[in-house]
């Protein structure tokens, strides 16, 4: 019954053994320092994840499952690793998050994706992400199939990877749809430094008209049509192709062509 009652919060239970240890795997060897958990549930990824002998904060909203996380939780190893793990009970979108470098890990509420994927871009200490959101947003996020206008804002300064598709049959209940496994990564060294210059020119030409990616660009009056003309040659990019279609590298390149905006 309360398994049921925790659905309502829109969360899915992990069920699928492989995958947690697939998530166990690459936080162990593809991120470091402390880990903070998103939405920790019955505790499926935290019982795994506090085995790795890093300091672990699991945040749940659901103040009796927190409680009962708290009592059960412990990790197989000497006493003095107990005391790296910490159970909150929060909500993830307003939880203050730590000013020095951490990773965050999490199952996510598909209906909150795109609200907690916002919430953690605009964040500044985090250094790597690891999380199961759902299967379009996953794909999107990648630039699997084309980029979409969040990731294209984004790309300077971090990296999206896809890592696999989850079938729904990998949590229960089981949802409508499938899930994606997703790495999120800041960049040491962004291929942008002007951040809200170029988001708002990256906006802009996807919400230009057109037919294309030449017209629209032009379009913004940001860039010249020679310069434009020799950018598309140099990166093999038809004038016809859209803004989903450009790479993080071409997005950067295509930044360096962009006159300042006029003034209003």
């Amino acid at each position: 019954m309360d398994r049921y009652k925790r659905h309502e919060l829109g969360q899915n239970f992990l069920a699928d053994a492989r995958l947690i240890a697939e998530v166990q795997r690459l936080v162990r060897t593809e991120t470091s320092g402390p880990v903070i958990e998103l939405g920790a549930g019955d505790g499926a990824l935290t019982r795994p994840l506090a085995r790795l002998d890093r300091p672990l904060t699991a945040l749940e909203i659901d103040p009796r499952r927190a409680r009962r996380l708290a009592l059960n939780v412990r990790p197989d190893r000497a006493a003095d690793t107990e005391a790296k793990v910490e159970i909150v009970c929060a909500d993830f979108l307003r939880y203050r998050f730590p000013d020095t470098p951490h990773t965050i890990v999490g199952n996510i509420p598909f209906h909150l994706t795109t609200a907690v994927i916002r919430r953690l871009l605009a964040g500044h200490a985090w250094t790597s992400a690891v999380l199961i959101v759902q299967w379009e947003v996953a794909r999107r996020r990648a630039g699997v199939g084309g980029a979409s206008m969040l990731t294209a804002t984004w790309w300077p300064w971090y990296e999206f990877r896809l890592v696999r598709r989850i079938p729904a049959a990998s949590f229960q209940p089981v949802p409508s749809v499938d899930a994606g496994l997703i790495t999120m990564r800041r960049r040491p060294f962004p291929l942008v430094t002007e951040q809200r210059a170029y988001q708002a020119f990256v906006r802009q030409v996807f919400q230009s008209p057109g037919r294309g990616l030449a017209e629209m660009i032009l379009r913004t009056g940001r860039v010249r049509r020679a310069d434009l003309h020799a950018w598309l040659r140099r990166n093999h990019v038809p004038s016809r192709a859209l803004p989903k279609d450009l790479t993080a590298e071409q997005w950067a390149e295509l930044w360096t062509l962009v006159r300042p905006a006029p003034m209003p």
